[in-house]
């Protein structure tokens, strides 16, 4: 009897002790939010400073978390119209002297939850949240700061008429888990990597944003949003309570080392492989200073700047296109502003400084305005010449440029702004420009948009960089284009108003860019072009079933000389279809049109585009596009028949390897004759293991039928932020000589690079 007890007594306290043990191991994961949900439009909370101190481990037992109010009542809005999500979530703001401290609570079975482990700005992927913050409450420009269950971040800028700049990079700490309840993210933002009004008390509008990628790719947000309304911040939430912060301001030094060596062989006079020859191993150092001049004003300086790539650009086809391809920029001096600079013509593209011996710019954002100045000096300066059928990329010597640009926002995104450019050739010759752009809101819908430039250019006196452009001419033969001093001026201008709604949305816009029209210092490589454009398209939802939604679009366009000789016109039609499977999108599109090219009207130009993409699972993800029609072989100045193919495949063998693999093809062959015209491929893999959350390793291999070049890259980088970095790498170049006998090929390394760097940033 008595030992029953003592048994029953003992199993108890067992009980009580496992009970006890297993409320510890979980004191991560927080109680399911009570109560019915109550969805709110314009939800609003006020925060407070936090009672205790904060440890960014993705464990929310800190004292500081302990009586910081909750945001709930999550919102789904895609592929649900405002409705109650399968799962909710709760986030959290609260702050101290140093830091802005987030974190979301992210309830699921952990057993779906799709995390894995990547490179910074790899996660989209994944199931992840975003903290969304318009500082300013302007609508015009906002951080996007993401993290998937891991902690491995994701950032974004987004800017009102330009969208979400992928290349920006914030300062920021996570860390996240999966826990037995789903999944949760805490952040520290430092508030030396914010920019705010410097005020003794903040009022931001903050969105809590999350994204499960399942079957459907769910969206999940803070409040209700109008599927009509074009702007998306102003229907962001509010946060009060950030009081007595300031900015950040102050020092900050980002000294560099870099250091290469080169080697490479030529072919011989009868095309076989030359010997090696190696190049000496060369080191330099740089340095990279900014300066909080005010809490929103911000100098930055470097010199001697690496703008160095670990990645070449992946091949673009160019076999068939006779105008100069743009390439993303990926360096970082350049991603700070980056939304200044956008406008709805290109007059600044920072991948025109080609190498620069030194680079200074401001970027400023006191209040409603938002300005930016950049000087810097190229060593190899390059030339985007337009022409109304092709261009012309050049690389001449030095060169310094300036450019300005100063924006003001007023209502609910809506902006009047100016920008200047200007590029001095060492040795005579220079490209101006200058302009104003706008936009205004008009109503949730509507949204109104205009631009005007004029350029002036004196041509370089150097006939022998333009020495293949001799005899051609432009503006009806009243200028060449050799570069022999000659001065002109040219205009560009562009209007445009655009409807966005839940189910139907469409935008009318037309342009100009005059024959003598240049922009030196960004990316307009077409000129002497008069254009109206238009497009309309109406979607359709269904709330059960496997279609998700379907969403028709019409495309219609013509085009002018500046002589009023008509060059083009088209008219697209397309259909594409969302799927509730595997995140599937198929869609269909057929274009006729005919165009004026070369002095020949060709008619009777096609083409028809099937695709589809499929993400069926955490491990798996890729699409394919078929394009076959009747197209212009520019070369030959012959219609072709045009067949063309892209397919990609994602696999993830495991949480921490990924294999990218991308192949892209082209053919064409005479109509008339069937001769084929041309032919080739780019195929491009890409293996990248995550060895931890500061290492990682990644080979890419890409092979480009075109030019019969192989290209081999392998690098190991350690990361301790997107501005803290060691990498080591090589770069190796493989191509064709002629063999010991006729016929035969000679596969052989052309040319290899290895390289390393190492950069640390210090805020002081």
């Amino acid at each position: 009897m008595h030992h029953r007890r003592h048994r029953r007594q003992t199993a108890a306290t067992l009980l009580c002790v496992l009970a006890l043990l297993t409320l510890a191991s979980h004191a991560a994961v927080a109680a399911r939010p009570a109560g019915p949900w109550q969805p709110v439009r314009l939800p609003k909370m006020a925060t407070h400073r936090a009672t205790g101190p904060i440890t960014v481990d993705g464990v929310l037992d800190d004292a500081g978390w302990q009586d910081v109010p909750r945001a709930g009542n999550f919102v789904e809005h895609q592929p649900g119209d405002q409705v109650q999500p399968p799962v909710p979530t709760e986030a959290m703001i609260t702050y101290d002297d140093k830091y802005l401290y987030a974190a979301f609570i992210c309830y699921d079975d952990p057993a779906e939850v799709r995390a894995s482990y990547s490179e910074r700005d790899r996660i989209w992927n994944d199931d992840y949240v975003l903290l969304v913050l318009d500082t300013f409450g302007d609508q015009n420009c906002a951080f996007e700061l993401g993290s998937n269950a891991y902690g491995v971040q994701g950032d974004l800028l987004w800017s009102a008429g330009r969208g979400e700049d992928s290349t920006y990079d914030m300062v920021y700490h996570t860390s996240g888990r999966i826990t037995d309840e789903g999944w949760q993210v805490e952040y520290a933002i430092p508030w030396t990597s914010l920019r705010f009004p410097d005020k003794p008390q903040q009022e931001w509008r903050v969105d809590f944003w999350r994204n499960n990628n399942r079957q459907v790719r769910s969206q999940y947000s803070w409040g209700i949003y109008n599927r009509g309304d074009n702007c998306w911040p102003c229907q962001w939430g509010t946060i009060t309570g950030i009081d007595g912060v300031r900015p950040g301001s102050g020092m900050s030094l980002m000294p560099a080392f870099v250091a290469t060596q080169a080697g490479g062989r030529e072919p011989d006079d009868a095309g076989k492989a030359g010997a090696w020859t190696n190049g000496k191993l060369m080191g330099e150092a740089s340095l990279n200073a900014a300066y909080g001049i005010t809490p929103s004003i911000t100098a930055e300086a470097t010199i001697n700047p690496d703008f160095s790539q670990v990645e070449a650009d992946a091949g673009q086809i160019e076999v068939n296109s006779t105008f100069a391809l743009s390439y993303p920029e990926k360096r970082p001096f350049f991603q700070d502003g980056s939304d200044l600079w956008a406008t709805f013509f290109r007059p600044v593209y920072t991948r025109s400084l080609n190498r620069p011996d030194f680079a200074v710019k401001l970027i400023g954002r006191p209040g409603a305005t938002g300005f930016a100045a950049l000087v810097a000096q190229d060593d190899a300066t390059p030339f985007i010449l337009p022409f109304a059928e092709g261009s012309a990329l050049l690389e001449g010597g030095r060169s310094t440029s300036a450019l300005a640009r100063v924006r003001r926002a007023f209502g609910s995104q809506s902006h009047v702004g100016a920008i200047a450019t200007t590029r001095r050739h060492e040795g005579g010759g220079y490209g101006s420009l200058a302009g104003v752009d706008a936009g205004l809101t008009l109503s949730e819908n509507v949204r109104v948009t205009a631009q005007a430039l004029l350029s002036a250019t004196t041509e370089p006196d150097n006939r022998a960089l333009t020495a293949r452009l001799d005899g051609l001419t432009f503006d009806g033969g009243r200028h060449t284009a050799a570069f022999d001093g000659e001065h002109f001026t040219g205009r560009a201008f562009y209007a445009g108003i655009e409807r966005s709604g839940r189910r139907w949305g469409g935008e009318i816009s037309g342009s100009e860019r005059s024959p003598t029209f240049r922009a030196e210092s960004g990316f307009e490589p077409r000129n002497d072009q008069r254009k109206l454009d238009s497009w309309t398209a109406y979607t359709f939802y269904f709330d059960k079933g496997l279609i998700e939604r379907i969403e028709p679009l019409l495309v219609a366009g013509r085009v002018w000389d500046c002589s009023d000789v008509k060059k083009d016109e088209w008219l697209m039609g397309r259909v594409q279809a969302n799927l509730r499977q595997a995140q599937t999108q198929v869609w269909f599109e057929k274009m006729a049109s005919n165009e004026l090219f070369h002095g020949t009207r060709y008619g009777g130009i096609t083409s028809h585009e099937l695709g589809i993409q499929v993400r069926p699972s955490e491990a798996l993800a890729g699409g394919a596009e078929l394009v076959w029609g009747h197209r212009i072989a520019r070369h030959d100045e012959v219609m072709g028949d045009e067949v063309s193919h892209d397919l990609w495949v994602n696999v993830r063998p495991h949480k921490r390897v990924l294999v990218e693999q991308t192949w892209e093809g082209i053919r064409s062959d005479n109509l008339a004759t069937g001769e084929r015209l041309f032919e080739g491929y780019i195929a491009r893999s890409r293996l990248n293991v995550q060895l931890s959350r500061e290492w990682s390793a990644r080979l890419v291999l890409q092979y480009d039928d075109f030019s019969r070049q192989w290209n081999a890259d392998p690098l190991v980088t350690f990361r301790l932020n997107p501005f803290s970095i060691f990498y080591a790498g090589s770069t190796r170049n493989y191509g064709t000589f002629m063999g010991e006998q006729e016929g035969i090929e000679d596969w052989r390394l052309a040319s290899r690079s290895y390289f390393l760097k190492l950069q640390y940033l210090w805020q002081i």
